[in-house]
């Protein structure tokens, strides 16, 4: 299929997971009748908190949160990225922080779990360390739908531009990123930085972000959610506020634009692989 309409869910989740989940079916909803076919929810779309209530909210996947994701898919005969969910790690008092894709079946098809985690310090403003919580996966994941070939990425990720050219080399043409991005540095970084991933690898983006306040904490998500073509075209972008945008995605058009600029295939990997 050389169209479809994907949507992006922009919400401000909060510590209370059935709030949540039903705050995120409806707005899964709005997508639905907005004619989207392929819909994406933000990271810890259904729990939110500080690192005490992520542990304690964590589970199994396949587990409760995705079963749900996975109904919802089934009866609204969309696929459906499923922002990500805090993941159970066995063997370890941390979690994962994990992505699931879903077909219209309602069946699982490419689970990823965030390779990157955030461990900064931005001044006295943003101070943060996933990896006290979180432990990092190692594995880049691509999956195959009726749209071609898509690729799963999470947050910030969106800072290594490696994981996006491997992904594009894989094949995927549609890739998503669900995040969590702090306000403190988005203002100034998550426009560019998708764009540029979108631009320097061909690609549509598909960018669900979290907005407002994380609970128990002074962190504010920076929301503006985005669809991005492989011209870097901004399609679409919510407003400060939760809510969901759509924009179709014409593949044809990507062939086009790869066809005329052809970098991807310029590439000399035997001369930059070194490292």
């Amino acid at each position: 299929m050389s169209k479809v309409t994907v949507g992006a869910v922009q919400m401000h989740s909060g510590d209370d997971k059935q709030s949540n989940l039903a705050k995120a079916e409806a707005l899964l909803d709005v997508a639905v009748e907005k004619g989207a076919r392929f819909i994406a929810l933000p990271e810890i779309f259904n729990i939110c908190g500080n690192w005490e209530v992520l542990k304690a909210n964590a589970e199994p996947v396949p587990g409760p949160t995705t079963d749900r994701l996975c109904r919802k898919a089934r009866e609204s005969r969309i696929y459906l990225l499923g922002g990500s969910v805090l993941e159970i790690a066995e063997g370890t008092d941390k979690v994962f922080n994990t992505s699931v894709l879903i077909d219209p079946s309602g069946e699982v098809i490419a689970r990823y779990r965030k390779i990157h985690l955030f461990d900064v310090t931005i001044g006295d403003r943003v101070v943060i360390k996933e990896s006290d919580a979180m432990v990092p996966g190692d594995e880049l994941v691509t999956a195959e739908t009726d749209y071609g070939t898509v690729g799963l990425t999470i947050c910030y990720d969106l800072r290594f531009p490696e994981i996006y050219r491997e992904l594009a080399v894989r094949g995927a043409k549609l890739i998503f990123i669900p995040s969590s991005f702090m306000d403190s540095t988005g203002k100034d970084h998550w426009n560019p930085l998708l764009r540029a991933r979108a631009i320097e690898n061909q690609v549509f983006i598909v960018a669900p972000n979290e907005i407002g306040p994380i609970p128990g904490t002074k962190m504010l998500r920076h929301g503006r959610s985005a669809i991005i073509d492989p011209w870097g075209t901004v399609l679409a972008q919510a407003s400060d506020t939760e809510g969901v945008i759509t924009a179709e995605l014409d593949f044809d058009y990507l062939l086009k634009v790869r066809r005329e600029l052809p970098s991807l295939a310029h590439r000399r990997p035997e001369v930059y692989s070194q490292g």
